[in-house]
């Protein structure tokens, strides 16, 4: 009988569950985010001390950060049990508990998946800006493994794709405990996916990585560009191929620029090749921020994003020209945030380092910035209606910042 695998997945969807911040060793210093996914061991010493980045209800399995994975000791006993040869546990406190985690590092790489019984397996080409990942994979649709290659690995990481494999006996010891922060999908056996859906399936995605591809080398025309997107938990939404993507640009002047990366997407129900929206958004901040991620700047353009995407008047409001808004200011800069609790944004200012337009295979995208506002600046505008949008872009052209979102800035009103 051959040996059945599952992909490993943190559970995001548990209801006010923890959130972990990236370890910390005995010297106070931050972890390399790439180290846990070498699967290597990293002859790391413990305790280790693991932040909390946002408090809740503590899991069983977690990542902490980016790429590290956390477990209670409960599990560590199953994983020093069952794959004492696949695993490095090393001791570590959680910040709030006194229950015994460890950091988990899979140390076992096995180059097993399928691309033949795979739903779609798609490479990196030199052609994606990445020559140290060219011949690994860019995308594994439903993924399937070869048990006859795992050899007697009992938990791995797959070669050239972000995947944790177990075997049928870790799943069912970790499930008998009831373990929380954890979901299976078994990755063997055959495709369940039909020849028709297979077809759909390519073709959407030819679709998507054409216009991922041309926004990336316009995006690279800007500045570098990190190698990892930022993606939100909760994915699909009005965007137009249902991919919700933002992309961080490091620019030479020492600021850093956040775009959508999907407002372009052909649409998924058609299957037809488009430029979507026909629009992408830009938000600029004026520091060299290392992890852009957890700052106010996405939660902004994430909220901005929605909006757009949402509501057609407002998508026809930015194509005429300069247009404003206003969102939630839930966890922005309180310089930013109205009386009422609110954030307002000035969307199409002109820049003059950033292009108003790019081109793709599918049509011209225009290039939309987002400005935000002070308080008072929201106050002017909706006094003066679109005079007030042409005199804030022109105040702010003169002060040198048109684009720039800044939160300790002075009003130009």
């Amino acid at each position: 009988m051959v040996e059945q695998y599952f992909d490993l997945f943190e559970d995001v969807y548990v209801p006010g569950r923890w959130h972990l911040d990236d370890p910390i060793d005995l010297r106070g210093q931050r972890f390399e985010v790439g180290l846990f996914r070498r699967g290597e061991p990293s002859h790391i010493k413990g305790p280790l001390h693991i932040p909390l980045d946002v408090p809740g209800k503590a899991l069983d399995f977690s990542r902490a950060g980016t790429s590290a994975l956390v477990v209670h000791a409960r599990v560590a006993a199953v994983l020093a049990e069952l794959a004492p040869g696949d695993v490095e546990l090393i001791p570590a406190n959680v910040e709030g508990t006194r229950e015994p985690y460890f950091l988990l590092n899979i140390t076992h790489v096995v180059k097993c998946i399928d691309d033949e019984t795979s739903d779609e397996v798609r490479y990196v080409t030199p052609a994606h800006g990445l020559p140290e990942q060219i011949g690994e994979y860019r995308s594994v649709i439903g993924m399937r493994i070869d048990p006859s290659k795992v050899g007697d690995a009992q938990m791995f990481r797959t070669w050239g794709w972000v995947a944790i494999i177990v075997s049928e006996a870790i799943k069912e010891a970790l499930e008998g405990m009831g373990v929380t922060g954890m979901r299976f999908t078994e990755v063997t056996g055959p495709s369940t996916i039909s020849a028709e859906d297979r077809a759909r399936s390519q073709k959407l995605r030819e679709l998507l990585e054409t216009a991922a591809a041309a926004r990336e080398e316009a995006w690279r025309a800007l500045g570098s560009l990190d190698t990892e997107v930022i993606m939100p938990i909760a994915v699909g939404g009005a965007w137009p191929g249902q991919r919700q993507l933002w992309s961080v640009i490091r620019r030479e002047t020492e600021r850093t620029l956040l775009v959508t990366h999907g407002l372009s997407d052909s649409f998924i129900e058609s299957l037809k090749p488009s430029v979507g929206f026909g629009l992408e958004l830009a938000l600029e901040v004026d520091a060299a921020v290392k992890d852009i991620s957890k700052g106010w700047p996405p939660k902004l353009l994430d909220r901005v994003a929605d909006e757009v995407a949402e509501h057609e008047h407002v998508r026809e409001g930015v194509k005429a020209g300069l247009f404003s808004m206003e969102v939630s200011g839930k966890g922005m800069p309180k310089s930013l945030v109205t009386e009422e609790g609110r954030v307002a944004v000035l969307l199409g200012v002109e820049s003059r380092s950033l292009p108003g337009h790019f081109s793709t295979p599918y049509g011209q995208v225009r290039l939309v910035t987002v400005k935000a506002l002070l308080p008072a600046e929201l106050e002017y505008v909706l006094e003066h209606g679109a005079q007030g949008h042409a005199e804030l872009a022109r105040r702010f052209a003169e002060s040198g910042e048109e684009h720039l979102s800044r939160a300790k800035r002075r009003a130009v009103v």
